[in-house]
């Protein structure tokens, strides 16, 4: 009797041990297909590694070919599954392009991460050309709207998903200079909100991120000149310049089942920059 019952505990030790060991060695997106607009190079390329590394297979797009092939070339060299393709998100073509490209390359979506962005214009908002408000808001807000309907039906076929829009903490506190670029934003969030009642009925959720000043090529008119600098770390309670990695955990932890009870939220990533509507 004492025997059995040592031997039943022995197993189960060893049993939970070893499931311990293999729920470790599991990675949170394992299984999963992602799409990441943008992301050849700052905060979306930075998307894309952390997803990849959390076990997603990532499709790389940008608008042109050779920084799809230098960030795929990158990615692949540190084992990572991913592919790329051109895509100019403001096209339909293009973004059908995106879409097919990834259901033939990995054979469905779980998540996308809308990151593609334009900003044609720099000045008092009230010199804002038509043209450049058609641009803006065709790419940050209309092209995100679009792709995320049109990766929908995808979704549903996988049981279920995870949209993550780009954002800004411009859309919370608009920069002066930046105006119609800081209210696409805002529409952004919004927008995030908006799809909420229709989205969760098919099981997918879906949230945004708002980035501070964030170290990248985008952003590098203010944090390379040392007046700007100076002024932004006074209006950082951290005192620092973000960098993109540091959106990118979080993009992976919206896009995992860690958040499996988190929609319709935007969350700052802006070293302590306050941001209410």
């Amino acid at each position: 009797m004492f025997t059995k019952l040592f031997n039943s505990s022995v197993i189960a030790r060893v049993g939970r041990t070893s499931f311990r060991l293999m729920s470790s060695s599991l990675r949170k997106l394992d299984g999963k297909v992602a799409i990441v607009t943008a992301s050849t190079e700052g905060i979306g390329l930075a998307i894309a590694r952390r997803l990849g590394q959390d076990g997603a297979k990532v499709m790389v797009s940008s608008r042109k070919l050779t920084n799809v092939d230098k960030a795929v070339q990158e990615l692949k060299a540190e084992k990572l599954t991913v592919a790329g393709t051109v895509c100019h998100v403001s096209k339909a073509e293009d973004r059908q392009k995106l879409i097919q490209a990834t259901l033939s390359t990995f054979g469905g979506i779980d998540i996308l991460v809308s990151n593609a962005a334009a900003n044609p214009c720099f000045g008092p908002i009230l010199d804002t050309t038509e043209s450049a408000w058609d641009k803006i808001f065709e790419t940050n807000v209309k092209a995100a709207f679009f792709l995320c309907k049109e990766v929908v039906p995808h979704m549903e076929a996988r049981g279920g998903g995870s949209v993550v829009f780009v954002s800004s903490y411009a859309g919370y506190t608009p920069i002066e200079s930046l105006g119609p670029y800081s209210v696409s934003k805002t529409a952004l969030i919004g927008l995030t909100k908006a799809l909420v009642p229709q989205l969760s009925q098919s099981n997918i959720r879906v949230n945004a991120i708002a980035p501070g000043v964030i170290k990248t090529k985008f952003s590098e008119a203010f944090w390379k000149n040392e007046t700007l600098h100076d002024m932004l770390l006074q209006s950082i309670p951290m005192r620092r310049i973000g960098e993109p990695q540091e959106c990118a955990g979080l993009v992976s932890f919206l896009a995992s089942d860690d958040a499996s009870y988190i929609t319709g939220e935007c969350v700052m990533v802006s070293g302590g920059i306050a941001g209410r509507l």
